[in-house]
């Protein structure tokens, strides 16, 4: 029986197992190292700051100012780097820093005698006394609902894609505001598609401004602190203190996830977006069907009305929702078990990052309502790392089964029979 299976080897999976190995822990960590980032388009960047994009490992060894330095690559302040190079940097910190990688997807997570039953994608199972589910954000992506009866043949997320050539010569309709549909749609143009509209329940565009400069004097940077998820003093609680954050009255919590951090473009962005000439703000999609000569019809509600707009193919670059329901690969037993927290219904989790359930820690997303929204980005993983790897550590020395109860919930949060 493994002390630590780490599930997912994404940015927080593999700094979670490496302050685990650092810890003599031994983890195995399953998942395809950094695979939805290899996934993205050649032609996307980095949004964050290189010196907030950094993997964690305890001695800090293996940032990735390291890496590009090893390559001969210069991370500076201000200059984004391509997507890809940063998904090569993560399978260099693998290497490095990590010591058991087993590809294979886990399929599901159950509760076992001593801790929990895992089984993988070809039928394998394996034994762990605790588990760290870091499975990114892809299980957790958000369709609009009219959307999502549909074929991946007509509707996609942003987050399927790969290269965007198969939208080339065609109508393509991208929903959202942030920087995945602005990007995405600046490349979809590049790409060479015959037209492309951006369509937005937002009124207005949002687009970040070029970060002033590290080093810049002590009353601007005492005005507007440079934190990892950019400058002021809120996004520095945000950047510095989840764990104040998750302190904060759960309706509190609810209200600053949902607007914190809010949609916004990045400002190397801005040019190429230009290109872009169709752009439709304040409008939202009611409904969507396929017609006879196979486009999608969709009935729009805008500012002046209502509308009709045919189009190839949509592309919902809508973002993400950390529900619980969302998590499968964790046993229905064992999800129905678990305290939630907020409007989504996403996992609470407590101190030292474990669920209800003792010995099930999570990463990622999935614990951006309790601790905040510095874990919707790679830069949360330094503060979720080590803190999680003491919380597992502390769990194997006091020991503890799966299938405690769980306490009750605070005022805008609800709880689910504990089953086993």
């Amino acid at each position: 029986m493994h002390d630590l299976v780490v599930v997912g080897a994404g940015p927080y999976g593999l700094s979670v197992a490496a302050h685990a190995a650092a810890h003599g822990l031994a983890p195995v960590t399953f998942g395809r190292p950094m695979e939805s980032w290899h996934a993205m388009p050649s032609g996307m960047f980095l949004k964050s700051e290189p010196w907030a994009s950094h993997l964690s490992d305890p001695a800090g060894a293996y940032g990735l100012d390291a890496y590009a330095s090893a390559r001969g690559t210069r991370a500076e302040h201000g200059v984004p780097l391509p997507v890809s190079f940063f998904a090569s940097y993560g399978d260099w910190f693998a290497r490095q820093a990590v010591p058991a990688v087993d590809e294979r997807l886990i399929a599901s997570v159950a509760p076992a005698p001593e801790g929990f039953l895992l089984t993988a994608e070809d039928g394998e199972t394996v034994r762990a006394r605790t588990v760290a589910l870091a499975v990114g954000v892809l299980p957790f992506l958000e369709v609009p609902g009219p959307l999502r009866h549909l074929p991946r043949r007509y509707v996609t997320h942003s987050s399927h894609h790969g290269e965007l050539d198969a939208l080339s010569g065609r109508d393509v309709t991208v929903v959202g505001a942030g920087q995945a549909a602005l990007e995405t749609a600046a490349l979809l143009v590049e790409a060479g598609a015959a037209a492309v509209r951006v369509l937005a329940r937002a009124d207005r565009l949002r687009w970040n401004t070029l970060p002033p400069a590290l080093d810049r004097g002590l009353w601007p940077a005492l005005r507007a602190p440079h934190t990892g998820l950019g400058c002021g003093w809120r996004n520095r609680l945000y950047a510095d203190a989840p764990g104040v954050f998750r302190r904060l009255p759960a309706a509190t919590r609810a209200r600053l996830f949902g607007t914190a951090l809010g949609p916004a473009g990045a400002w190397w962005l801005r040019e190429r977006f230009a290109a872009v000439g169709d752009v439709r703000l304040g409008h939202r999609i009611t409904a969507a069907a396929v017609t006879g000569d196979d486009r999608l019809r969709l009935d729009v509600e805008g500012p002046d009305g209502t509308s009709v707009l045919e189009t190839d193919h949509v592309v919902a670059a809508t973002g993400f929702v950390p529900s619980l329901d969302r998590a499968g690969v964790l046993d229905p037993a064992l999800r129905s078990a678990l305290r939630t927290v907020g409007p989504a219904g996403a996992p609470e989790t407590g101190a030292l990052f474990e669920s209800s359930w003792p010995g099930l820690f999570l990463a990622g997303l999935l614990t951006a309502p309790s601790y905040g929204p510095s874990m919707r980005f790679v830069f949360g993983a330094g503060y979720t790392a080590g803190r999680l790897v003491k919380g597992v550590r502390r769990r194997l020395r006091t020991g503890g089964r799966g299938g405690a109860a769980v306490g009750r919930p605070r005022s805008g949060e609800r709880a689910a029979p504990v089953g086993a």
